[in-house]
């Protein structure tokens, strides 16, 4: 199968291995919204983390592969093994993204990004997550997991590129909640991304949207 790129996902044949009591978990970003579906590009050197008291998700589809792009500081390309997510439509209450970045002669700044926290969710349509760490409450309807990415079947379709790989394993279903929110993501794509009394700040020090558990 030749590589094709989407949203900063250079698909190959990564077999993510998920057991059920963490297959069945869905997740959530927020990214600014990419236009076309199939928008092609390389990721940066950095992830970025996004919190959430909850996500209501329509037609969850979820699979492995690797996110690759840029190298923080260097030349060097990164490969980062991610799960892709996909809803047909997402409700997101109470959004933060943040990333931390070194800036020199002023040390570390934080970008902060607040949405649908006003009795309004922010809401995105046809949106692809390329994910590295979900920390969740989640409750999923209609659940099936073990099923071919390119059986045909899915409501959400993958990702161009990946239905080559017929066999590859993903997860679907009819509608995913999430609860308590925390992710590191690489990359997000979505069709459209409406985001509802939107705060961006730049903030001095490391001020992420949660702290790391030790």
């Amino acid at each position: 199968m030749s590589s094709q790129v989407r949203g900063g996902t250079r698909w190959k044949r990564f077999a993510l291995v998920m057991v059920p009591s963490i297959a069945a978990t869905a997740a959530v970003g927020v990214g600014l919204a990419q236009g076309a579906l199939a928008a092609s590009f390389s990721v940066s050197g950095q992830d970025f983390k996004v919190s959430a008291d909850q996500l209501v998700g329509d037609n969850l589809i979820q699979y492995g592969s690797v996110a690759e792009g840029a190298t923080l500081g260097s030349k060097d390309i990164s490969k980062h093994p991610v799960t892709i997510s996909g809803f047909s439509r997402a409700e997101i209450t109470n959004m933060c993204q943040s990333l931390v970045t070194p800036v020199p002669g002023l040390g570390a700044i934080t970008l902060q990004l607040h949405t649908g926290n006003k009795g309004k969710p922010a809401v995105a349509e046809n949106i692809y997550l390329d994910v590295a760490e979900l920390d969740a409450d989640a409750k999923f309807d209609q659940l099936d997991i073990g099923v071919a990415v390119g059986d045909g079947s899915h409501v959400t379709k993958p990702v161009p590129g990946t239905v080559a790989d017929g066999g590859l394993f993903s997860q679907r279903a009819k509608k995913a909640t999430l609860t308590n929110v925390r992710q590191k993501a690489w990359a997000t794509t979505a069709g459209t991304f409406t985001l509802p009394d939107l705060k961006l700040r730049l903030l001095s020090g490391n001020q992420p949207c949660y702290q790391d558990e030790k």
